[in-house]
């Protein structure tokens, strides 16, 4: 028993005196003049002293000033970025949105219905571009800031490089989706409220990301398709369009005097002025368009404002139709044949005499 306490005694010992013994003087500690002597007289913590010395107050400086850089920086790019994508309403257009006006005709760009639209796409480029540079800047920013604590970056980015090489594997449709949506807004292939055709699904666009376009069709259905797979884009609403109405007359018709008809109609909508502003050029009879087996087709096309044009039709078919009622020409297919009468008395090979 004795021997046993005398071994816990001798064991316990060196525990006692680790932890009695004084803190080691940091190596900053010259000749107690110094600010990191004072520090460690003050608070005898070690770590506290060395962040007081001359080379810790460094690095604090060091570190302070990254991030007074990296918010400096952002701050200018966010700037450069905002000077270039607002404001595109009046003046001069920047160069990025260019290929939109390009696109346009001078009527519908006289009209300022251009403005919105732009307006739209480039605080969309500009939000994506913000926050790309937001994280390109505060990235490096956060990598400096960690060389400068003394850690060693060179596993840090080895990781990073095999973590985005298998997330890159492992999510191909999600990167694909993010550079088709990038550039699709870049190429200005459709926006919020145009009508397209993509394929599976038409309609009108209600929501334009990165990643997903969302577009409502005729029936009041949501499709949600995917960037990525977009391979054609059909866009009924983007500069112009043209309205044709095809009015069916029977084989006989005087086609000049139809035509005569459906002109003077088209010119009247024409001149007036709830209709001038939509029409981009003068209307046009084409004559016959198309020859069935029950009459003939003769098409007016008049070129509308893209977001027109379904009322001009709907309007310019009223007109078409009621002028050449009115003109007592007779409208539609011809009707096909009567069959021939059936001969009284041979109805069904029996006579019809009386019995």
């Amino acid at each position: 028993m004795r021997y046993e306490r005398e071994v816990s005694i001798s064991l316990s010992a060196p525990t006692l005196l680790a932890a009695d013994a004084p803190a080691k003087k940091p190596s900053c500690y010259e000749d107690g003049s110094t600010l990191c002597a004072w520090v460690w007289d003050q608070t005898h913590v070690t770590w506290l002293a060395k962040l007081s010395s001359w080379d810790g107050l460094t690095k604090i400086f060091t570190v302070i000033g990254i991030a007074i850089g990296a918010i400096v920086l952002r701050w200018l790019v966010h700037r450069a970025i905002s000077r270039i994508t607002d404001g595109t309403g009046d003046g001069t257009v920047p160069t990025i949105l260019r290929p939109l006006k390009e696109r346009a005709p001078n009527a519908l760009q006289a009209t300022g219905l251009l403005s919105e639209r732009r307006r739209q796409r480039a605080r969309t480029i500009g939000s994506v571009l913000r926050s790309l540079s937001t994280a390109v800047v505060y990235g490096v920013a956060v990598m400096m800031i960690l060389g400068e604590a003394g850690i060693n970056l060179a596993p840090l980015i080895a990781s990073a490089g095999i973590a985005g090489v298998a997330l890159g594997f492992g999510a191909q449709n999600l990167v694909r989706d993010f550079l088709s949506g990038i550039f699709m807004m870049l190429e200005d292939q459709y926006g919020v409220g145009d009508i397209v055709d993509l394929g599976e699904a038409s309609g009108t666009v209600e929501a334009v990301g990165l990643r997903i376009t969302t577009v409502r069709d005729a029936h009041g259905v949501v499709w949600y398709i995917r960037n990525g797979e977009v391979i054609r884009v059909g866009n009924k609403s983007q500069g112009w369009a043209v309205v044709n109405v095809d009015i069916p007359v029977p084989f006989g018709t005087d086609v000049e005097q139809v035509q005569q008809v459906m002109q003077k109609a088209a010119n009247e909508l024409a001149a007036e002025d709830d209709w001038k502003a939509d029409l981009l050029a003068p209307p046009e009879s084409l004559g016959v368009e198309q020859i069935t087996a029950g009459g003939m087709m003769l098409r007016t096309t008049v070129k509308t404002t893209s977001d027109a044009q379904w009322r001009v039709a709907r309007e310019l078919r009223a007109r078409l139709t009621e002028a050449v009622d009115d003109a007592g020409i007779v409208f539609g297919m011809a009707a096909p044949p009567a069959p021939a009468p059936t001969p009284q008395g041979t109805g069904n090979g029996s006579p019809s005499g009386p019995t």
